[in-house]
């Protein structure tokens, strides 16, 4: 079967996007029955917001191991220690 580029309109934000031949074989090998529907920037967004979708959420904490106030990307577990990249280094590295 031969595949052909083809102009879709994302769901989202209504912009046109190219569905390229090359996905279209990806997407027929994987056995995907739908073509996409959003663009690969709303796709980002809608993933969560790494790479191309904007910036993460990110959790205002104090760390477990020195005291500092530091944020990560993952909303905290009350019981569970949480470390600022310094100490979560020092950490993974001896062990």
């Amino acid at each position: 079967m031969a595949f052909q580029d083809r102009s879709l309109t994302c769901v989202d934000c209504g912009q046109q996007f190219t569905f390229t031949a090359g996905e279209q074989e990806f997407y027929a090998q994987k056995g995907f029955m739908n073509e996409p529907k959003r663009c690969k920037g709303c796709k980002a967004v809608r993933k969560g917001g790494g790479g191309h979708g904007g910036p993460r959420q990110e959790y205002e904490v104090v760390c477990s191991a020195c005291g500092q106030p530091t944020s990560v990307p993952f909303k905290p577990i009350l019981d569970k220690p949480v470390f600022c990249k310094p100490c979560f280094v020092a950490k993974r590295a001896g062990g």
